[in-house]
């Protein structure tokens, strides 16, 4: 088992890595609950169990190298059992559980769901905690006890300082013990580097590609295997009572197809709940826009309404340039707003 900063340490030497001082500033952080995880389990007839490491809530802005820390103290665990996942498809797994509990005449629907992640995993780690469901805020402070209790030690990283989240929601009052929960299991620590990685990466690159084929795809797949950076799933989103699915996501970063977003009945809601989690967007295959495909477009254009006003990073293939994209039938008056979004998040400053 390698220490994180010799990790951290040879990454820099090979090149993959420029060293960074706030990032290494946290590199204790992390140290402190894999070295005391690797110490041996004491147990005895008369002997409780140890209680698990203090965990760690690590928040910042957006490329700053939260998620890539992540991976590394997860990758440095070894035989530790370990799981990563994004906070919102975890929940979805528990709202799963917990169905499946209730019907088979469970009482307590979270107590085996708890059970199972405790038996699975000493360490939860999670990327992007964000709380914007009430269902979700009900649910998560009673989890977090369970898993403290079992001996499952809490990772996660997030863009808000705890007293942020799930702001001004519905019955936030009832949320705040959680916030105090936090504190007290899991250090508190902010992530302040100068330096955005995900911006830099896109830094006078193309992000629009046209005309659709198979350079433009060639493109698009290497962009989103620079920006991922490994194994993607799918996320749903829970708007109002209805599932929104994009096909890949990983470390903020979205990968999706006009079809996916445009090509089924979804809405404003939608689209900003989408602008809202992510901060990268892949868009592929963006046809020519026309009175035959209006509905489509109409939904193309509150969606890039949603990700202009978002600040999110737009990356697309589309079959012609923005001002040729929608030439003929009613709405090409109004389309001239959304070619010139198009263009202007094409500026390698944008969003910044």
């Amino acid at each position: 088992m390698t220490g994180l900063i010799s990790l951290y340490d040879t990454q820099v030497a090979d090149g993959t890595l420029s060293r960074d001082d706030a990032q290494e500033a946290v590199l204790p952080h992390f140290e402190r609950i894999r070295a005391a995880l690797a110490e041996p389990v004491k147990r005895g007839f008369f002997r409780k169990a140890s209680p698990p490491p203090k965990g760690l809530y690590l928040w910042g802005g957006v490329g700053r190298g939260k998620s890539m820390l992540m991976d590394m103290f997860v990758d440095s665990l070894a035989d530790i059992p370990a799981r990563r996942v994004h906070f919102h498809a975890f929940m979805q797994e528990i709202h799963a559980g917990m169905h499946k509990a209730r019907k088979d005449g469970v009482e307590d629907a979270l107590a085996p769901v708890a059970a199972s992640v405790i038996k699975s995993a000493r360490v939860l780690a999670f990327d992007e905690m964000q709380i914007t469901d009430i269902t979700d805020a009900m649910i998560v402070g009673r989890l977090f006890d369970l898993l403290h209790e079992g001996g499952t030690v809490v990772v996660t990283t997030s863009n808000r300082h705890p007293d942020d989240l799930y702001k001004d929601g519905l019955n936030r009052q009832l949320f705040l013990p959680f916030i105090a929960h936090i504190k007290e299991q899991l250090e508190v620590w902010e992530l302040i580097s100068p330096t955005d990685y995900r911006q830099n990466r896109l830094e006078g690159a193309p992000v629009y590609f046209t005309p659709i084929g198979p350079e433009a795809r060639a493109s698009i797949r290497s962009v989103w295997n620079d920006l991922a950076g490994g194994t993607a799933d799918p996320l749903i989103l829970q708007v109002n009572g209805r599932a929104v699915e994009l096909p890949a996501f990983r470390n903020g970063v979205a990968r999706a197809s006009f079809y996916d977003l445009c090509g089924r009945m979804l809405g404003p809601a939608d689209y900003l709940a989408i602008a809202e989690e992510v901060k990268v967007l892949v868009l592929e295959d963006i046809p020519r826009l026309s009175r035959n495909n209006f509905n489509e477009a109409k939904r193309f254009v509150t969606l890039i309404d949603a990700l202009y006003e978002g600040k999110v990073r737009l990356i697309c293939s589309a079959a012609a340039e923005p001002e040729m994209l929608y030439v003929e039938g009613e709405g090409t008056f109004e389309f001239e707003r959304t070619a010139s979004r198009l263009r202007e998040m094409q500026d390698q400053d944008w969003g910044q």
